[in-house]
């Protein structure tokens, strides 16, 4: 691969005099992030980390090399590196390849690949390193670690790597030793890793293309994959079904996405395609998904009547939300984080119905954070599902998961609804790819054509909606009609987030009981009369634990706390929710409102009780 000439000479000799600890760093499950650019500034797209950041990727690359190595009892492991389209992300990772080659770790370099790829490639080898911050803003970037179980590591392991690397990074002479490590890397060999990455990249993608196949199919076997690929196609060649990508310069540029779809008789039209061509916002929601939604529309102007689907990915392309064509409207529109993954729940549980019909041993699940809106319960329960939920976090989500499954649970489909998109079995990261053809098959297998499921049918019989018209190509439009309503809290609102003095989330906790607590009872009349609330619950989720009934909201920490809100005194009925939790991976106080039914203005009213009680526990004093 081709290195800038700044890359080609560099030599890492750091001398720092004073060693405090790293400044804006933050060691979460999700991966340990901070501005790396040299200026501080997170809007910048300057190249340079300086040398202290170079540090901090010393130490993390060792701390990791050190525990892959105990982990496989391998002296010389395979890692998987690769970085996002991040302008530092070069930088980052030749720190990172020099001290794995100092370790007698053999890196296998893949240059710009998504996480769902470096991933699914890590099965075959000993572990991963990513260099991302996914959604942060340009400047930012940072490390995920996984092993060879295609997810990022537990929680309780991060946690294990964190301690160790603040302890070593305030030992003396930390920079210097780090320094003396990385003269061990031969420059041979890290030339050599550079030059394979071409070959190194090719490999996982084609990892990554059959472990598409295994996840879509929901099999494991090459002749049933190829059915169900060739059902799909089949439908989507006679649907002719065009897709719009907004890559926004993501590591998906560099991906499989084109040549998949096309193998799936699907077009896909992209835009803004140059690896590292970020154009706008990186988070995808909100305003950002307007480019997606001028493409289709564009699309639709000159003729192109097909094109009713699109997605726009975050950095490190895990993450894709959705655009549709609105055929009444005539217009694109945004679909809400949540209503993404309501349709991907749906379709995944009308496909596991039909997968699974006649199997005594099929007892479905689906596992979501705690923020994720309550429709979840009810489409579950029409299909006969359970609902469980972790702490926020996908690492917590995807090992809930884990554990249901050992319980015997067959949980296909997992995700934060809060953020959109959608985790699909065996898979243990987000992936855009999963999202779009769950809504592909909702639009694709829609016929009475009695060789293939007609997904939208089984849904409205297990939902019991009569006399719907089910066309032979339903559209998004028609299937979003069929979902529960819910008014729910988007997470890039303004109102969403708050900004807190108190530190100690237990606290805060501890103070807004108090002040919840009086309230409620000066306001129960007012509630049971204007939104039909008449009792209420708190449930606290930790890690992969939710508690549900807690007297003590401060048991909560800083995991998430939720006070259910019920329309009867037997708390059988929830009518609304609210929640708080702090970020894990930003200095923000996230707060949420899910009300049943179409009812935005009690949404509103409710969030804005919950800042009101939060702003005066921040001022109360213990």
């Amino acid at each position: 691969m081709k290195k800038t000439d700044s890359l080609k000479i560099m030599k890492i000799r750091v001398i720092i005099c004073s060693m405090n600890k790293p400044k804006g760093l933050i060691l979460s499950a999700s991966g340990w992030r901070k501005i790396f650019t040299v200026s501080g500034n997170e809007e910048d797209s300057f190249p340079k980390i300086g040398k202290e950041n170079a540090v901090i990727a010393m130490l993390a690359a060792e701390i990791f090399a050190d525990y892959v190595i105990e982990k496989s009892g391998n002296k010389n492991p395979i890692i998987v590196c690769a970085i996002d389209t991040r302008p530092t992300g070069p930088s980052i990772a030749d720190a990172v390849l020099r001290v794995f080659h100092a370790k007698g770790i053999v890196p296998r370099y893949l240059g710009i690949a998504p996480a769902p790829e470096i991933m699914a490639c890590s099965i075959h080898y000993d572990g991963f390193l990513y260099i991302s911050a996914s959604h942060n803003p340009i400047g930012h970037n940072g490390i995920k670690f996984g092993l060879n179980n295609g997810g990022v590591l537990e929680g309780s392991e991060n946690s294990k790597l964190a301690d160790i690397f603040l302890k070593k990074w305030e030992e003396p002479g930390t920079a210097e030793r780090l320094s003396e490590l990385v003269k061990k890397c031969i420059p041979a060999e890290l030339d050599w890793t550079y030059m394979n990455a071409v070959s190194a990249k090719k490999e996982s993608a084609a990892y990554y293309h059959n472990f598409m196949m295994q996840v879509i199919s929901a099999s494991d076997n090459p002749a049933t994959q190829q059915g169900v690929f060739a059902m799909m196609r089949a439908k989507a060649v006679s649907r002719k079904i065009d897709i719009v990508c907004d890559m926004n310069g993501s590591a998906r540029t560099m991906s499989i996405d084109s040549a998949f779809f096309k193998e799936c008789g699907i077009t896909l039209h992209t835009i803004n395609d140059t690896p590292g061509q970020i154009v706008h916002g990186i988070i995808p929601e909100g305003r950002n998904l307007d480019f997606c939604a001028c493409e289709l529309e564009r699309l639709q102007a000159s003729g192109c009547k097909n094109a009713v689907l699109g997605y726009m990915p975050d950095c490190d392309g895990d993450r894709g939300n959705i655009v549709y064509w609105d055929k009444k409207a005539k217009k694109a529109k945004v679909l809400q984080a949540q209503e993404v993954f309501a349709l991907s729940v749906l379709s995944e549980l009308a496909y596991g119905s039909w997968w699974n019909a006649g199997n005594p041993s099929y007892k479905p699940a689906v596992v979501v954070n705690g923020p994720t809106s309550m429709r979840i319960e009810e489409i579950a329960a029409a299909f006969g599902a359970e609902v469980f939920r972790a702490e926020v976090g996908e690492a917590n989500v995807v090992n809930l998961a884990r554990e249901k499954r050992e319980a015997g649970y067959t949980v296909r489909i997992l995700g934060e609804g809060s953020n959109g998109g959608n985790i699909t079995y065996p898979e243990s990261v987000r992936d855009p790819l999963n999202t779009i053809f769950a809504i592909l098959r909702l639009l694709i297998m829609s016929s009475d054509d009695e060789k293939y499921p007609n997904l939208f049918k089984i849904w409205c019989k297990a939902k019991g909606i009569v006399n719907t018209r089910i066309p032979e190509s339903v559209s998004i439009s028609e299937i979003l009609a069929t979902i529960p309503k819910y008014s729910t809290t988007g997470t890039l609102e303004e109102r969403a987030i708050m900004h807190i003095k108190t530190t100690d989330h237990s606290l805060l906790k501890k103070r807004f009981q108090k002040e919840f607590e009086s309230d409620w009872n000066v306001k129960a009349e007012m509630l049971k009369k204007k939104y039909g609330i008449v009792s209420y619950q708190a449930v606290a989720t930790n890690g992969t634990k939710e508690t549900k009934g807690i007297t003590d909201f401060s048991v909560s920490g800083k995991g998430g706390l939720k006070i259910i809100f019920f329309s009867d005194e037997e708390k059988k009925n929830p009518a609304a929710f609210i929640w708080m939790r702090g970020s894990g991976t930003e200095p923000v106080f996230r707060v949420l409102c899910d009300v049943k039914g179409a009812n935005p203005d009690t949404e509103y009213r409710l969030l804005q009780w919950e800042r009101e009680l939060i702003e005066a526990a921040d001022q109360a004093q213990s």
